[in-house]
């Protein structure tokens, strides 16, 4: 499970960063890379969506802590 959770944080680290850059330069690294909504952007993107949800858990393992 270690190895999903930092392959997930690290998916939404990459679509955070694509994010700042749309706010703050209006451009979008993702369709600069891949295409206006070609299908391998839509999959980074649902990509980024799904590991933002799976990202949810983390908030279940912070109560678990005993720091």
């Amino acid at each position: 499970m270690k190895a999903l959770d930092f392959t997930a944080l690290t998916i939404v680290i990459i679509g955070a960063i694509n994010w700042g850059l749309v706010g703050f330069l209006g451009f979008d690294l993702v369709a600069f890379l891949f295409g206006n909504m070609s299908w391998i952007s839509r999959i980074v993107y649902a990509l980024v969506g799904i590991c933002g949800l799976y990202l949810f858990t983390f908030y279940g393992k912070i109560g678990d802590r005993n720091d």
